[in-house]
């Protein structure tokens, strides 16, 4: 069963930076809900911000990618589109990945490696993920994700 799930997990990423809303919806619960560190200190609810992400991402004029939507990676002429992007041109990894499984729940830990080659060269940007799936009438789907930056982040005093 564990290599099924990372099976599973690694389509879910790859749906989401092939911008494939309809394979992402597939794999993702409609009440997801999501903590993205880069984003906001707040959590996201719903796939709607998923859903504007990966429409904006799949756009030429934009260097972002929905694992990246920074874009820092490179320059929106760097940008191949999806459906004739090389594959290796942009991939992701999962280093120190770990999988417990306990009944119809799954959690699955690890640091996202996301690589990107552009005209100005290979970047490589990491962070930490935790995606929760759960197994409804036999179908394991995500339904809440977790990110925390995988280097020392500041401490604020609240």
């Amino acid at each position: 069963m564990p290599e099924a799930i990372r099976q599973l997990l690694e389509r879910h990423l790859q749906s989401i930076l092939d911008n494939d809303i309809t394979a992402y919806h597939t794999s993702t619960v409609p009440e997801l809900t999501l903590y993205e560190w880069y984003v906001t200190p707040h959590r996201i609810d719903g796939l709607g911000f998923h859903d504007f992400l990966m429409t904006e991402s799949a756009r030429p004029d934009t260097p972002a990618t929905a694992l990246d939507p920074s874009g820092r990676a490179g320059s929106a002429p760097d940008k191949v589109p999806s459906e004739a992007r090389e594959k290796d041109r942009e991939r992701f990894d999962l280093a120190n990945y770990r999988e417990q499984v306990y009944g119809d729940c799954a959690i699955c830990s690890y640091t996202l490696l996301i690589s990107r080659a552009t005209s100005q060269g290979t970047t490589v940007r990491s962070h930490n993920e935790t995606r929760v799936f759960v197994r409804r009438d036999g179908v394991w789907k995500v339904v809440h994700v977790h990110k925390s930056p995988a280097w020392n982040a500041p401490h604020q005093a609240g």
